[in-house]
């Protein structure tokens, strides 16, 4: 019995002795193969994809926000019309063709009959508006495209903008000098909340809502502030007031 218990115990220790041999031989190869150094690469890694995720998500953020994407849009329409030449050269208010911006929520584009008020009489034979007298005779709207869109769960009402007392100018931005209208503001929620939580540089007087020249004088400040407390303006701020 003891005998049995001596083999045992010695082939344990036996086998003990070479296991730890075997790790230890395993511990210098692995030494030999990998410096000390690389024991910092899986940090490396993980700051590296730390890194990555960050900058896909700031790439994301600004090559995808409106400011990137929307700014700069200009759609081609389907007749060549000149706001540089018709509200730039000309002067015509923009009321004129969008009659409807100061009683309306939503902003109307020019009928065919307003364009051939003056159309009947100016250039009546001009080959750049033979689509405008097709439509004219054809009782056919103009399928003109929008150019400033919201999304449809986004509420705007524009009349109650201009009755505020903000000008187009602060949306749309120089529309008199544009051969072709381009949308000039990102009209993003961030946008738009910076300007409802500061409103007084984009207000100004009744008469000059729709002018493209207008700047503030010194006084201003004194103006807007003014404004606000007669007409008791208070933008929303919260969700409701835009999305309802």
């Amino acid at each position: 019995m003891l005998l049995t218990w001596f083999v045992a115990h010695s082939l344990l220790t036996i086998r003990s002795i070479r296991y730890r041999l075997h790790f230890t031989h395993k511990e210098n190869l692995l030494a030999q193969l990998f410096k000390r150094w690389t024991n910092k690469i899986p940090i490396a890694l993980l700051l590296g994809i730390i890194l990555l995720v960050a900058g896909a998500i700031g790439f994301i953020s600004f090559f995808g926000s409106p400011r990137y994407t929307d700014v700069g849009y200009r759609p081609q329409q389907p007749l060549p019309f000149s706001h540089a030449l018709h509200a730039g050269d000309l002067a015509m208010d923009c009321r004129y063709c969008h009659h409807a911006i100061e009683s309306a929520s939503h902003a109307n584009l020019p009928s065919t009959q307003t364009c051939m008020n003056c159309h009947t009489l100016i250039l009546p034979q001009s080959s750049r508006l033979m689509p405008v007298r097709e439509s004219w005779s054809a009782l056919r709207p103009i399928p003109w495209t929008n150019v400033h869109l919201l999304p449809d769960y986004a509420y705007f009402n524009h009349s109650a903008h201009l009755d505020a007392g903000v000008g187009c100018f602060s949306c749309h931005g120089n529309i008199a000098g544009m051969a072709v209208v381009a949308q000039s503001q990102p009209l993003s929620m961030g946008w738009c909340l910076d300007c409802h939580r500061h409103p007084e540089p984009n207000l100004r007087p009744a008469t000059e809502i729709t002018s493209m020249t207008w700047q503030p004088d010194t006084g201003h400040t004194r103006f807007a502030a003014d404004l606000r407390s007669r007409k008791n303006l208070n933008p929303p701020q919260d969700c409701s007031g835009c999305h309802r």
